[in-house]
Order: structure tokens, then sequence, then C-alpha cells
């Protein structure tokens, strides 16, 4: 019985030693790279008219209860820190790109700063000059007088595997020099407000404090910038987003050269296809970009592509999400050709065009308010009048398409339509006007697919219909 109670003991013992050794071990890593992390701080100063406003002293809340009325003084009425003050401060991470002092953290990190500080591993402090930034990678170049710096080693993005563990370094809330790891979570996330970078997702704990730090795969190389979390609360949830490196890069040199960053554009609208959009423009299986508009003269109009065309392909690299086609063209170098290869009406083509230069500018949605209407009595379950010149202005419509008044139960509310909502297309026929739209209407085949471009707000968007049999 002894026996058999030791052979036990010994095989748990070789399970859990076996267990060990395949566990990473950071300590070298850490060891080699801590000290080309800085701490990176910033104040920015407040507008006159803002700081005067802060000094009038907020009336302490009647009945709060005495052992309350000092922290409320701390933060309402305190004129050296607080929301007193004359300033606010904020703290983030960034890491050294090389011996002569650039440093790469994020651009919200430094948004707006009057005074950027470094503070070095060595307990040095220095201020730091901004180069450059580039708000829609949310990437900033700094630039300190200082030379002989640790540097770090940039690693290749492109090699990273799922499941592949990962090592951050940086501040969280102001402790600096904190080691995080976890593994890269999934590549290539498209992310609201980032449509230019395809994030890294990884699991690595990352919080307020930690923007603008590096993160390091197993050989100790860079391979991106940690970003974003995505929370409910504020602090880590187990989702974090990092910056590519090669990303990283090409705005980073385009900063060295011209002091800002340039991005490709093509000029259209696009969302993802729906299983139910597939079924309507008889795909075998979701998957591409489907343009719901086409900016006028942008190089995706000078190119002839259309409202329903799905980018299936950009130089060769297959498009499987919407998502992918973005971080794509604004990598291309502006006046390059580029290939698309598109599905339209069923048959794939190929188109060339000339990589545009991204504008500033964003198209800003217009409101309009609308009438009530009848109830429905059409198929769809929707009422539709014909615009005015003053809505078309308001709805950016420059022609055809009629607008929603009213949606009841039915096809259309299933769908997604919305009053208010411009319906411009339905399959392959523009609306014209609501006897176009009662015609079509009418045709439509039942239990079958069918896509219906709106324009809500100034966005234009498919939405997939089907008609019960």
């Amino acid at each position: 019985m002894f026996k058999k109670l030791g052979w036990c003991v010994f095989l748990v013992f070789l399970f859990n030693q076996n267990v060990l050794a395949q566990l990473p071990d950071f300590t070298e890593l850490v060891k080699d790279n801590r000290a080309a992390v800085v701490n990176i701080s910033t104040t920015q100063k407040a507008k006159p008219e803002v700081a005067e406003n802060a000094q009038k002293e907020v009336p302490i809340p009647e009945g709060m209860p005495p052992e309350m009325e000092e922290l409320f003084k701390h933060f309402f009425n305190n004129p050296d820190g607080g929301y007193g003050g004359g300033e606010t401060q904020s703290l983030g991470s960034g890491f050294i790109l090389s011996k002569d002092g650039y440093i790469l953290t994020n651009y919200h990190v430094v948004k707006d700063a009057d005074e950027i500080i470094v503070r070095f591993f060595d307990r040095r402090e220095l201020a730091a000059k901004l180069i450059g930034s580039d708000a829609r990678t949310d990437v900033a170049l700094l630039k300190v007088d200082a030379t002989d710096l640790p540097a770090v080693t940039i690693g290749d993005p492109n090699k990273l595997l799922v499941g592949e563990w990962v090592l951050a370094i940086g501040s969280p809330f102001g402790f600096e020099e904190s080691v995080t790891q976890g593994i890269v979570s999934a590549k290539g996330r498209s992310l609201p407000g980032g449509n230019y970078v395809p994030f890294i997702q990884t699991d690595v704990a990352i919080n307020p404090g930690n923007s603008g730090g590096p993160l390091f795969n197993m050989n100790g190389k860079v391979v991106g910038i940690n970003s974003q979390i995505y929370s409910r609360t504020g602090g880590y949830m187990g989702l974090s987003f990092a910056i590519p490196m090669d990303v990283v890069m090409n705005v980073v040199e385009q900063i060295k050269k011209t002091g800002k960053a340039q991005h490709g554009w093509l000029g259209v609208q696009i969302q993802d296809v729906t299983r139910e959009l597939a079924e309507s423009f008889g795909m075998k299986k979701p998957q591409g970009a489907l343009i719901s508009k086409v900016i006028p003269g942008s190089p995706a109009e000078k190119a002839q592509l259309q409202i329903g065309d799905i980018i299936t392909e950009f130089n060769g690299q297959p498009i499987e999400n919407s998502g992918d086609l973005p971080p794509m063209v604004g990598m291309t170098p502006i006046n390059e050709k580029a290939t698309l290869k598109i599905l339209r009406q069923g048959e794939e083509q190929t188109i060339t065009f000339n990589v545009g230069l991204l504008p500033d500018q964003v198209d800003k949605a217009a409101e309009t308010k609308t009438e009530k209407s009848k109830k429905p009595t059409n198929r769809l379950g929707v009422n539709v009048t014909n615009l005015s010149d003053q809505e078309r202005e308001a709805l950016q419509v420059v022609k055809g398409g009629v607008l929603v008044q009213n949606v009841g139960n039915g096809p259309a509310k299933n769908a997604g339509i919305q009053s208010g909502d411009v319906i411009l297309r339905i399959g392959n026929v523009v609306i014209a006007n609501v006897a176009d739209f009662e015609k079509i209407a009418k045709s439509l085949p039942a239990g079958k697919s069918v896509a219906l471009l709106v324009q809500r707000r100034g966005s234009p968007a498919f939405l997939a219909l089907k008609i019960d049999k």
C-alpha cells in the first residue's frame, strides 16, 4: 500500500514538474527591457475662463455629514489640485525607440499637452518635445535631449500567432515598471474609431496608465503599443488591444520625413455582409466589404465602383470582414495603383484604382423630423412619401428615394427599417418615387432575402428584407 502511495506521489511530482517546465519564464525578458520603458506625465494648463470659474468655491450641500466635508473640500474647493486647480495632469507609458532620444507613446496620452515629462528607469526626468502625432492610429513620436539610451528592438507583428505568450510593461495607475502577461487572443480586430488599425487583441492586464507602453513577444521584441481596453467598469476585464508595430513604424517614418502621417483613401462607406445579405446577393457565404456609398470625387468614383459592389480582395489579400479593408488601403502609399476584386450582381470583376489621400473632414449626419402617418397597408408594413427639397438637403439625398413615415409590424420592421430612413434601392432597382416603391413592393418574392439600401442620418446602409411565405 505504501509502495503504491509512493508511486502516486512520484507521478504527481513528475506531472507538476512537466507543467512548470512548459510555463514561460519572463524574468530575463523583463531584466533586458525594463530600462527602455518610460513613464510619461503631461500637464495641460486650463484656459483663463476655465481657471477663473475653477476658483469659485462650491457650496457644501446641506445635511452632509461632518466627516465628508473635508473630502468634499479636497475635490471641489482645493485651489492646488483636484477639480479646483488651474491645470490638469495625466499619466501614461512609453518606450525608447532609439538611443538618440526618440520615444513612442499613444496620441491620446499627450493630446493637448502643454508640457510632457519623461521619467526614466534610473529616475531621471527630462522634458520631451512632440515631434508629431497621428490621431487616426493613436501614435505619437516624442524626442528628449539625451544620448546612449537603452532602446527596444522592434519585432514583426505579422509573425504573431494566436495563443502566443506576450508581455506588457507600463505604469498602470502610476505604479511604474508594472509587468503583466497573457496571450494573443486575436489579430486584425477592427474597433469603433480605429478603422485604420488592425488591432492585436490580448488578455494581458492593461489599465489606465498602461497606454503607450510596449507589448513584447517572447523574443523580447516589441510587437505593439498597448492602446485600448474594452470595459464596462473603466478597469481591465480581459480584453486589451495593441497597435501593431508595422502600422506604428509606417507612421513614425512619415512623421520623421514630413512631420505628419498620411493615409491612403478609396472613398467608400462599407459594411459587413451578413448571412441574410449574402443570401440576397447570391453568395455562398458571408464575406467581403459591401459598398453602401461611393463618395463623389473619390478614387472609388473614378474607378466606377458602384453601390452594392462587394470587395472580396485588395491587392491579392482576401477581405473576410469589412474591417479588413481600411487598414490595407490606409497603409498603401498615396497615388500608388491598387487592385480590387469585387462581386457585382453575382459576377466577379477586377478593378484598378489610384490610392487617394484620406481627407481630414468626415461627413456630418443630418437629422430631420418626420410626421406621423396612417397605418401601413402594403406588404412591407411601411408608409413612405416623396422627399421635399428641404428634406433632401437635410438628409443629404441628391436624387430619388422615398422617406419612411411610419413602420408597422411586418418585414420592414423585422429588417430594421425606422421612421426617418430614406429607402434608395430595393434589390438592384433604384427607387425614384413612391410609385416605384409600391410597384417593387408588390413584386417582391416571398421567402427570399432582398438587399434594401437605406440612408439614415446621412449614412447609407444595406438591410436584408424578407417577406414571409
